[in-house]
């Protein structure tokens, strides 16, 4: 069972045997890999009905719950590490969304779609929202509700005094597949990675 780039990225910041909380887990791939090959226990969040179906019939511990609702059913439990991968642009209480994550594992792993890409600031220079592969939504229609550049995220979890422990970029092609990024990553990453802790 291979993973998507970001998903890989991820995996590779996961201790072997660690108890992991995977938010907006989709349809359970990542907790799937872990528990496959790294021995981690832990569970999915997901709000899409669908998703939890196919978590369920993978063998996937899943809760359905919005996030945006807050965490509480996990209080008094404590992960090694707690992810969320391409969904916190859609929440609408973010930085209490972060202040939960971090207080409910010893580390946390966030992945962001980088609206700061080159790309995307040529369309803003021609007076268009951004509309590509990765964001293929009108502006009116988008589910995403925060656009943020990795310079706008690193400064909230500055904020909210948030240690960042590692960060890793990804720029993705239109065939679906990704690379690492070192040089100029802010504007040529497409997808964000960081690893942090309070």
């Amino acid at each position: 069972m291979s993973l998507r780039a970001d998903l890989a990225m991820i995996a590779g910041w996961v201790p072997k045997g660690a108890h992991v909380l995977d938010l907006g887990c989709g349809n359970g791939e990542l907790l799937r890999w872990l528990a496959q090959e790294k021995g981690c226990t832990g569970y999915g969040v997901e709000i899409n009905h669908q998703a939890v179906e196919a978590c369920v019939r993978h063998g996937v511990n899943v809760v359905q719950a919005n996030i945006d609702e807050g965490l509480s059913l996990f209080s008094g439990t404590r992960f090694d590490v707690v992810v969320l991968s391409q969904a916190l642009q859609a929440t609408h209480q973010t930085e209490r969304v972060l202040k939960d994550i971090a207080g409910l594992g010893h580390e946390a792993i966030v992945s962001i779609p980088n609206f700061g890409h080159i790309s995307h600031v040529w369309s803003l220079l021609r007076g268009h929202m951004p509309v590509n592969q990765r964001l293929p939504y009108q502006w009116y229609d988008t589910p995403n509700l925060h656009f943020a550049t990795t310079q706008d995220f690193e400064d909230l979890l500055g904020q909210l005094r948030l240690q960042i422990v590692d960060r890793g970029y990804l720029a993705e092609s239109a065939d679906g597949q990704a690379r690492v990024i070192s040089v100029a990553a802010k504007l040529r990453a497409t997808l964000a990675l960081y690893r942090f802790k309070r």
